[in-house]
């Protein structure tokens, strides 16, 4: 699931919805934060008040959001109403926009109390989405032994030459990472990634049936380039030249068409594009 927080300058609520959001640890959930300016650094009573509570944005530098990441976000928590509108007059999709507690007040320009009276409230409208389950919807993992089958269900139902449970065992024993979503403690879809010296192959990606079109996809996606990005050059992958759903799909992760292998699929023959997210 991916989240995106948004604020006016991206340098007083939304980071610090940010970094409380990413002390929690939520498996398969991926958040940042956005704004409509870019290029300033978080608040200084913004970072102050979360030091209080042990958590550094110091780092920060804001960033406007921008169209594809609106697109590719399972959810939008703005602080405001107004934030919701321009994004909605933007062409964001209404349906996934939210506006934190009802709203967060601005503390631009107020004093230390005041940002801490903001961050209180921010940690406490995050706690209570937390506990009605609102980020609990997909959970990725990686895949132990004891879903192998529930992997070889999803390839039988995807593929017209499907791995078999034995072909799925002996690629987790060689090092394949599988990484796998949940809905419900269902095992809804799958991405497979061989490591191999520092460069990442794509197995395989693929979602029942019943669970596409859920953004299932996109999560498995953006968990494992977060979970990669600090330990190889790339990722690659093939795709089908006719899957166009797909290919919009990579290409908005950050992927490139680097080349093609010919009639690489079989049931019926097609050719495979290759498409590759650099790192480095």
């Amino acid at each position: 699931m991916n989240i995106i927080f948004v604020c006016t300058g991206n340098t007083c609520r939304s980071p610090m919805a940010e970094g409380y959001f990413k002390s929690k640890n939520l498996d398969g959930v991926c958040v940042f934060s956005r704004g409509f300016s870019a290029g300033e650094p978080a608040n200084p009573n913004s970072i102050a008040v979360m030091n209080e509570k042990g958590i550094d944005i110091s780092n920060h530098i804001s960033q406007c959001i921008t169209a594809d990441e609106a697109n590719r976000a399972d959810a939008i928590i703005c602080m405001t109403e107004s934030h919701k509108q321009l994004l909605t007059a933007s062409g964001c999709n209404k349906n996934n926009i939210y506006v934190l507690s009802g709203g967060i007040p601005d503390p631009f320009g107020c004093g230390v109390d005041t940002y801490r009276d903001c961050r209180d409230s921010i940690f406490a409208g995050i706690d209570e989405l937390i506990q009605n389950g609102f980020f609990n919807e997909i959970k990725i993992g990686v895949a132990a032994a004891d879903d192998i089958s529930a992997i070889a269900n999803i390839e039988k139902q995807s593929f017209s030459t499907p791995w078999s449970e034995n072909a799925i065992r002996e690629s987790m024993d060689a090092g394949t990472a599988f990484y796998v979503a949940r809905i419900k403690n269902e095992i809804a879809g799958y991405m497979g990634l061989s490591k191999i010296a520092g460069e990442g192959y794509v197995t395989n990606i693929a979602v029942l049936p019943e669970f596409r079109r859920k953004g299932i996809g996109r999560a498995l996606l953006q968990y494992v380039i977060n979970d990669c990005e600090n330990q190889l050059e790339f990722i690659s992958l093939e795709v089908r030249v006719s899957n166009d759903a797909a290919i919009s799909l990579y290409k908005k992760f950050g992927f490139a068409e680097v080349g093609r292998r010919k009639r690489f699929y079989t049931h019926p023959d097609e050719d495979a594009l290759i498409m590759t997210k650099t790192f480095i």
